[in-house]
């Protein structure tokens, strides 16, 4: 009989181990350091919600774990962990992913834990984690050697059973009970998630998934699926003229979607596939218990559910905040202006569910009206709800000495109070305010939203029932409001940027 020996090793804290909305993300090489990763995994696994690690099955390779699940070859997107933790009722997950940043030695890694609703931890267990990084002098790890992952089966190391399973299995057959996949399919006929959804299940050709050879640096690509850096899939669906077009990001749970002429923003796109839920299989069970966005994000879902007669919800920024929500029952479909879509089926923003669903709207769509694709869908929507135009600016590397300039204007001028009522080009300032969130599920409450970094955002939404404008591109639309934007926030002038790095 083969002993393994657990040793307890010491170590002392690291500075700045604070997990954000997505969790720990630093360079590679700070997490190379020895003892750093460790470190976090070890104080995750001490902040663990009741009844904490002790025969615990946790998704994750640490001390005293009684079960631990693997995706094959160390790959699972972070929608299918989700989905495994719900489904195999694990007591949590640790999952390595940078998700949207760029991978490989010299960019990012990530490291976040999801508690046992499959979804992030909430800020409750995120501050006790940190706390723990403060104080943690020893960690324990397993004398186990090492892990083939590349078969799946059971083994056992001393006390602990590990499990290496399908990475898409699971997930594939959890989108098979979601959506019609009969009727997508037999509208098209007339990663490795992607092979498995669109060839095997939906039988398209092997052309029409590329970039889903999982690498370690992305191929050296950005891994965000926005118009810049999924440029060459926009180039692509021009140039064929292709009707659908899709992208997601390094861990599947962002997703973009574009056809021919027609670039569906992540607001309207949350906004559409709440107006079309009853199309959907797992919704016309379910119904649609409510909606919900992230603060930044477009007021059009807002539309939708006054509609429809159920309740919206504004959130701070951070999955986890939807989680509450879905929990309690009044949730059924979200979304974040940051290419994030979902619904209560998991706990996470899921990639690939948004793209099926924008094919099963389209296939239902089609067969009422042969011919309609994303542009009709969008125009359909907009003659019924109204526009909401919508921008974001990303200003990237910015110094952050020009960075407080401008947020030191910005708070001089909510603190004025000849600021409202004060006219930039045709538009006058109606309100100011500083969004902060209380829980309506338990009562906490998120401030100061935003994270410490050296990205300034400014989000522009202009909203128009004129029939007239809803054919404009949203530059066109957005254009004089922006630069009433820019003429009372001084952006330029404090950051030294003429124009910003990244518009979605």
């Amino acid at each position: 009989m083969t002993r393994y020996n657990i040793q307890e090793i010491q170590t002392k804290p690291f500075e700045g181990q604070k997990p954000g909305t997505s969790g720990l993300r630093k360079r590679v090489k700070i997490f190379q350091q020895e003892h750093y990763t460790e470190n976090f995994i070890q104080a995750i696994l001490d902040a663990m919600p009741e009844p904490g690690v002790a025969g615990s099955t946790l998704i994750a390779a640490a001390n005293g774990v009684k079960k631990l699940y693997i995706g094959q070859d160390a790959i699972l997107s972070t929608p299918a962990a989700s989905n495994i933790i719900r489904q195999y009722k694990a007591d949590g997950g640790i999952l390595l992913t940078a998700s949207h940043n760029p991978g490989g030695p010299d960019n990012d890694f990530g490291i976040k834990y999801n508690v046992r609703n499959g979804g992030p931890a909430p800020e409750s267990v995120t501050d006790k984690i940190f706390q723990r990084t403060k104080e943690i002098t020893t960690y324990k790890a397993l004398d186990a050697g090492e892990l083939d992952l590349s078969k799946i089966g059971t083994h056992t190391y001393g006390p602990m059973e590990v499990e290496i399973i399908d990475s898409v299995k699971d997930y594939v057959t959890l989108l098979e009970g979601i959506f019609d996949f009969p009727l997508i399919k037999s509208f098209l006929s007339s990663n490795p998630s992607y092979r498995a959804i669109f060839l095997e299940a939906l039988g398209l050709p092997p052309s029409s998934v590329q970039q889903c050879q999982p690498l370690p640096d992305f191929g050296g690509a950005h891994p965000d699926p926005n118009l810049t850096y999924a440029h060459s899939l926009v180039e692509v669906v021009e140039r064929d003229n292709i009707p659908f077009g899709a992208a997601s990001d390094g861990d599947g749970d962002r997703n973009m979607i574009y056809g021919k002429g027609a670039f569906v923003t992540p607001s309207d796109s949350v906004a559409v596939i709440a107006d079309w839920a009853d199309v959907i299989p797992y919704f016309k069970k379910t119904g649609l218990r409510g909606l919900a966005r992230s603060m930044p994000t477009s007021n059009a879902i807002d539309y939708v559910a006054k509609a429809k007669g159920v309740e919206v919800f504004e959130v701070p920024t951070g999955w986890k905040f939807f989680g509450n929500l879905m929990d309690a029952g009044r949730l059924s479909i979200c979304g974040e202006e940051s290419f994030g879509t979902g619904s209560d089926h998991i706990r996470e923003k899921d990639g690939l569910w948004a793209v099926v669903a924008w094919l099963n709207i389209i296939a239902a769509a089609n067969q009422k009206n042969p011919g309609t694709g994303i542009n009709e869908l969008l125009q359909e929507h907009y003659s019924k709800y109204g526009r909401s135009f919508f921008s974001r600016y990303d200003y990237e590397e910015v110094s952050s000495e020009g960075a407080k300039k401008f947020t030191d204007n910005l708070d001089s001028l909510f603190a004025d109070a000849s600021f409202v009522g004060s006219k930039f080009g045709e538009f006058t300032i109606a309100g100011t305010n500083n969004f902060s969130y209380t829980d309506p599920i338990d009562g906490s409450v998120s401030k100061n939203q935003g994270h410490i970094g050296a990205t300034v955002r400014m989000y522009i939404e202009r909203y128009s029932k004129d029939e007239s404008q809803f054919k404009k591109n949203t530059a066109e639309g957005l254009q004089p409001l922006i630069d009433a934007a820019l003429e009372f926030t001084k952006l330029k002038e404090y950051l030294g940027r003429e124009e910003p790095t990244v518009i979605t």
